[in-house]
């Protein structure tokens, strides 16, 4: 049960399968200068979570990912890489916020949204949430939409360019598939039939559906390639890029990585797996989005703190559509006063 100086947190203490996450009471952390503490709502079960828990990273890049998740044992006890929630407290010297702001907010790398309550800075990554949307749903903009703002910052979107999204129904896919239409691409998404209506309903002006056609087996050509996937090697999809285009390699083995600026070079195509440091602007561009109703959260199954081992189990199968929600505080509680 949370006090005041305490909280209920998902820790996981040895990487491994969903059973390795339990809940504990841990310190309520305290704001330092320019920090602010959120009293957390929602947060999110991602990909990026299953990779950190159970060491399930891109070929080639076990060394370098022990750096950010741990060698032997997990660095960081507490996953979760956004947060929806309110502010609690703020440090010394914030301006910006104040207690009892709406606000939603990544922290990526840093992790620690399965709690009730993280600490972020308050010149990162975080924004006065959207006032059309529940915790719930204002979420779902973080992890998928700053991870495509990212990327999509690197090259040029506008009315008519070809963007195809291969993994098109997970978290980034549907924020690729919707953010690349607000900019007035025309889209081709890559998934399974079950999820054609799904993709479509988000602006999709084709689906391919990759059970029945490979996407780069074709003489179509596209000006963007986002793969969100890990399949899309700029080897096999090379002749499926025009002439100055790209390819946005969302997930990628160290093998793609080093390769990668000799590619650009060599054919005059963008090749970079690159997300760059997106932050409160872009988060707020997602908001403005959302507001207007231009921007769609995609919700797959929402579990309560108490079923974060099923909510691991779930994203373990590879089958989400969209976002798996981590309420961390049920609709209509109240945040604990500190």
């Amino acid at each position: 049960m949370t006090s005041d100086t305490t909280m209920t947190a998902a820790v996981y203490r040895r990487f491994g399968a969903p059973e390795e996450v339990h809940l504990e009471q841990r310190a309520v952390p305290t704001p330092r200068a320019g920090e602010v503490l959120i009293r957390v709502h929602a947060s999110t079960v991602s990909v990026a979570d299953h990779r950190a828990r159970a060491r399930d990273v891109p070929a080639g890049l076990g060394l370098l990912a022990s750096a950010g998740i741990g060698l032997f044992r997990p660095r960081r006890p507490i996953l979760g890489m956004d947060a929806a929630g309110v502010v609690a407290a703020v440090g010394s010297g914030v301006t910006d916020f104040s207690e009892g702001d709406r606000v939603i907010a990544a922290m990526g790398g840093a992790f620690g949204g399965h709690a009730e309550y993280v600490c972020v800075s308050a010149d990162g990554a975080i924004t006065r949430a959207p006032a059309s949307m529940t915790f719930d749903e204002a979420v779902t903009l973080v992890f998928g939409g700053i991870t495509v703002q990212g990327f999509f910052s690197q090259v040029s979107i506008g009315p008519g360019t070809s963007v195809l999204v291969n993994g098109a129904s997970g978290a980034v896919g549907t924020a690729a598939i919707q953010l690349a239409k607000q900019l007035g691409a025309v889209v081709t998404a890559v998934t399974s039939g079950r999820n054609a209506s799904l993709v479509s309903s988000l602006g999709a002006d084709r689906v391919i559906d990759y059970t029945r056609q490979d996407f780069a087996a074709g003489s179509d050509t596209y000006d963007v390639i986002v793969d969100a996937v890990g399949n899309a090697r700029f080897d096999r999809v090379e002749g499926s890029i025009t002439p100055g285009g790209a390819l946005l390699l969302v997930v990628g083995d160290l093998r793609s990585m080093l390769r990668s600026r000799g590619q650009s070079r060599r054919s005059g195509k963008l090749v970079t797996w690159h997300v760059g440091t997106p932050g409160a602007e872009a988060l707020a561009q997602l908001v403005g989005l959302a507001d207007a109703g231009s921007y769609q959260a995609v919700i797959d199954r929402s579990f309560p703190l108490a079923d974060i081992v099923e909510a691991h189990r779930y994203v373990d199968t590879g089958r989400k559509r969209g976002n798996v929600v981590l309420r961390v505080a049920e609709p209509g509680s109240d945040a604990t006063p500190l």
